[in-house]
């Protein structure tokens, strides 16, 4: 596979994540490489297996640092490795609220419960005080709110008769070592499944007023208008007739514009082989970074050519207010 996303793992300790994150980015297909692993501890053993794995490395005591300045010499390090995602693998530091913001939706960490439940530390013991049947471990994004951030998998691990947090422990970590790398994978490459890309442009889509979803050439199509009468404003486009791009299809207002915007911004737009003659254009969604509300933008429009004056003349005047 080529365009691998380019991973960056944050670690204080023995590496153990990290080690389950590279060897399952050496296996055919996986969608990411580890191209940096970085700690705040210097004698941290996960360096050493790192090292080994031809992996570049980066140590920083944190000692005698502000957290910003210490969070600032990691970004550097990672930036200069070209990643584009952060992957916390027990990495023992709080993070600065401007770091995790800057890299907002591109770091995830790994972290020892069934969040919401017990966020923090000690969460072994707090599941079993409480009686719980399972513990078990969840991935999520970073957001400045400790372990609150958007939860993407998790895994359940039953608490046995006679457990302690150190045994409990013991089998989360083997339920982590199986889970991280595949909540990576799958993260790191949403932005070419199509069905995700469907299900999110058909969101947007259906949000619309009076519209429906009908398969046309083989497509899906959105109209607007009704059963009888109604209009195509939007197609999906699953690589089809011979091109690399999924894509969200859309009406422009002339020839010129859809042939100004293939020209200006070809990694976005293309003129699309079958409707491209009738003036639509291409937003291609098999990329990194897309943006949503441009998408929707672009729906809204090319919804507005083609509904009926009923429906515009509704939009418009609460525009007016």
């Amino acid at each position: 596979m080529t365009d691998k996303t380019k991973i960056a793992v944050l670690i204080s300790g023995a590496g153990t994540n990290m080690a389950a994150l590279v060897y399952a980015s050496r296996i055919a297909d996986a969608p990411y490489e580890v191209v940096l692993v970085a700690s705040n501890d210097p004698a941290a053993p996960g360096l050493a297996l790192a090292q080994a794995e031809g992996i570049a490395t980066f140590a920083l005591p944190h000692r005698g640092m502000t957290r910003e300045a210490h969070d600032a010499a990691m970004e550097a390090a990672v930036l200069q490795a070209g990643a584009d995602h952060i992957v916390l693998a027990g990495y023992m530091r709080i993070l600065s609220d401007g770091f995790v913001e800057r890299w907002a939706g591109r770091m995830l960490n790994i972290h020892p419960s069934l969040l919401p439940l017990y966020r923090g530390l000690d969460t072994h013991a707090r599941a079993i005080a409480a009686g719980d049947s399972h513990g078990g471990t969840s991935v999520h994004l970073v957001t400045p709110e400790l372990d609150a951030g958007e939860v993407l998998a998790q895994l359940r691990v039953p608490i046995v008769p006679g457990d302690t947090p150190d045994t409990l422990a013991e089998r989360v970590k083997l339920a982590e070592h199986q889970l991280y790398p595949r909540a990576v994978a799958d993260y790191v490459s949403r932005w070419r499944d199509p069905v995700r890309l469907l299900d999110r442009v058909r969101a947007l889509a259906l949000a619309l007023p009076e519209t429906d979803e009908r398969e046309s050439h083989g497509s899906p199509g959105f109209r607007v208008g009704g059963e009888k009468g109604g209009k195509f404003f939007a197609y999906f486009s699953d690589q089809h007739h011979g091109v690399a791009h999924i894509a969200c299809l859309v009406r422009t207002g002339s020839m010129d514009e859809l042939l100004a915007l293939v020209e200006d911004q070809p990694e976005i737009y293309f003129k699309p082989a079958y409707y491209g003659a009738s003036g639509w254009v291409g937003i291609i969604l098999n990329r990194p970074g897309v943006d949503w509300d441009e998408v929707a933008e672009w729906l809204a429009r090319s919804w507005r050519s083609v509904a009926p004056r009923r429906l515009t003349r509704l939009i418009d005047a609460a525009d007016a207010f």
